[in-house]
């Protein structure tokens, strides 16, 4: 079985707007190594229709895009995409698969089916599936910004708190802070 790891861009006040973290030339092969290592990404509606309106033109070579940013996309592009959706079925990119049924046996299968664990990367259904308690591991990019709105992470709440033990933590030269967490059982 595989584990499920949650990994966004944070600032240090919690928000996760995408447009708040900084995309440069060391954030960008962090994520890249991130969905390397994985098996498959995990994302709710809003988050995959924001990546589907630009990766696929970059992959393609209709947007034109630093060589991390390519390389990102092409990669993208080839792994396996699940989408949690309530009003969507019918997906175009590539590699791109519908989550449907119960959301708990849904996930729980799909982390069975994937050794190499899943990269999720959407802040709403990450409370979501924190609340199911299916969510392993944390990998936070802690942005050196306080931005003062939101979205923030885990706005919605949760039953109880999350204990989490400390695996990593990587600083950059751009002053973010890649953390990496496990839950403590």
């Amino acid at each position: 079985m595989g584990a499920l790891i949650f990994s966004i861009n944070v600032t240090l006040d919690g928000c996760v707007d995408h447009q708040e973290g900084i995309a440069d030339d060391e954030t960008h092969p962090y994520f890249t190594r991130l969905m390397d290592e994985s098996g498959a990404m995990l994302w709710g509606r809003i988050t995959y229709e924001m990546m589907e309106g630009y990766w696929p033109a970059v992959a393609r070579g209709d947007v034109e895009a630093p060589p991390t940013l390519h390389e990102w996309a092409v990669k993208l592009d080839a792994k396996p995409k699940y989408v949690v959706s309530s009003t969507r079925k019918d997906f175009s990119w590539p590699n791109s698969h519908h989550i449907s049924g119960d959301l708990r046996e849904s996930v729980q299968k799909l982390k069975d089916e994937t050794p190499a664990g899943v990269l999720l990367g959407s802040g709403k259904l990450a409370a979501e599936l924190d609340r199911l308690d299916l969510i392993d591991e944390y990998k936070l990019l802690v942005q050196p910004r306080i931005v003062g709105h939101g979205p923030t992470l885990y706005e919605s709440g949760l039953p109880a708190t999350r204990k989490l033990e400390l695996l990593s933590s990587e600083p950059m030269r751009n002053g973010a802070v890649a953390m990496h967490y496990r839950r403590a059982h």
